[in-house]
């Protein structure tokens, strides 16, 4: 068996680089998550307008990334390689383009192209200028035709992203608890885009079920399924599907006298400690159960639903493991693991370091604004202050 194990990783690796994985990473995130993330953060609404304005938006649209290039003393651009990048103790990055339009009252004011940064390009990845290239020309051009690339080249020294090992996002594990009154403690992180938001599940020793999820601290399980819509203990049980449960038949009498969804939401609402009127109340909880619980699924109103029999299915789950009918979960296994590679990490940078850039542009439109201008949106985009900010994390 070992015999056969070794002629497959070495078969494997005549064809494939070492670091073929990292180099497919940067691709995908440059050909498709830097989109996602624009798409994200797609309309931008400024809180101080003129007043003569009744609404205005900032829409960015596409996104693109050119071969690496750098800009000379006299203002002349030119194509850069790897090599000089080296020997000049220059950054080996390409330009970020995005479109960008602003709409006063619906109608388009101004679109026009601008750049928001230097990203630095992956050696050997498709959009560095070596991918192209035979054995023969690589030479030519300098650099080791044996070099399988997969690094980055920032002011000259060259650097690698580590891969890092994380917890697998959007799966429920339920684990002895080590602290606390609860023997048992099921958690879940429902990532979706900027977003990662750890939810636990406990049982108290009353019996009752507690659901905790961003500012929302120990409340009633069964309370939260009513909120979305499942409001008939008939329907809950039949989700749960643990037929004659009493741990479920007690958690559904405790809460007996909640009715309908709205009293379910105001119930939670004086949980957090809302105290405005029922309306605001309503309002606030039901953007809270939107937004936060479990926005993997889905922030919009049409996901309720699906958001109440994924917590049937968790507690059932939890239940059935806090009886020792199913095994308990090992975090440390690698099937519960995940490994995020450099394409996922610069992803998580690019998100963070867009919001300071989106952040930046708002406070000096506002602060224009503020004295009776109404300047265009070509003069407050700071190139610089991206590059910058990735420069410094790599």
């Amino acid at each position: 068996m070992n015999r056969f194990s070794e002629v497959l990783i070495q078969k494997y690796f005549e064809e494939n680089s070492i670091v073929k994985s990292s180099i497919d990473s940067f691709n995908r995130f440059v050909d498709k998550e830097l989109q996602i993330i624009i798409d994200e953060n797609r309309e931008i609404e400024p809180a101080i307008i003129p007043p003569n304005v009744e609404d205005f938006k900032i829409r960015l649209d596409r996104v693109w990334v050119t071969k690496p290039e750098i800009t000379e003393a006299d203002g002349s651009k030119r194509p850069i390689f790897p090599v000089e990048a080296r020997l000049r103790k220059l950054s080996y990055s390409a330009p970020i383009f995005l479109e960008v339009s602003s709409h006063i009252n619906g109608v388009q004011r101004e679109s026009f192209k601008t750049q928001i940064g230097n990203l630095p390009i992956m050696l050997k990845s498709k959009y560095c200028h070596l991918s192209e290239l035979n054995r023969k020309e690589l030479i030519e051009k300098g650099e080791d035709p044996d070099d399988d690339g997969g690094y980055f080249i920032v002011n000259g020294t060259e650097k690698a992203i580590v891969n890092i090992e994380d917890l697998a996002a959007n799966k429920f594990l339920v684990e002895k608890a080590s602290v606390g009154v609860s023997k048992f403690v099921g958690k879940i992180f429902s990532e979706k885009g900027s977003y990662k938001i750890p939810h636990q599940i406990e049982k108290m020793k009353d019996g009752i079920f507690y659901l905790t999820f961003t500012r929302v601290k120990r409340v009633p399980l069964i309370v939260v399924i009513k909120a979305l819509g499942i409001t008939k203990d008939e329907d809950i049980m039949k989700l749960i599907d643990l037929e004659d449960n009493s741990e479920v038949i007690i958690n559904l009498y405790e809460y007996v006298d909640i009715k309908n969804d709205e009293d379910a939401v105001d119930f939670l609402a004086k949980k957090m400690g809302i105290t405005q009127a029922r309306d605001i109340r309503l309002t606030r909880m039901t953007e809270i159960l939107d937004k936060y619980l479990l926005p993997h699924l889905g922030s919009e109103t049409e996901f309720r639903g699906k958001k109440a029999n994924n917590i049937c299915k968790m507690l059932k789950k939890y239940i059935l493991v806090s009886n020792d009918l199913l095994p308990t979960d090992d975090k440390d296994h690698y099937m519960n693991k995940r490994i995020k590679l450099p394409g996922d990490l610069l992803a998580d940078l690019f998100r963070v370091n867009l919001k300071v850039l989106i952040g930046d542009f708002l406070y000096n439109f506002q602060r224009i604004v503020k004295r009776g201008k109404f300047p265009s949106i070509k003069v407050i985009i700071r190139e610089k202050l991206l590059t910058q900010r990735i420069y410094s994390s790599l």
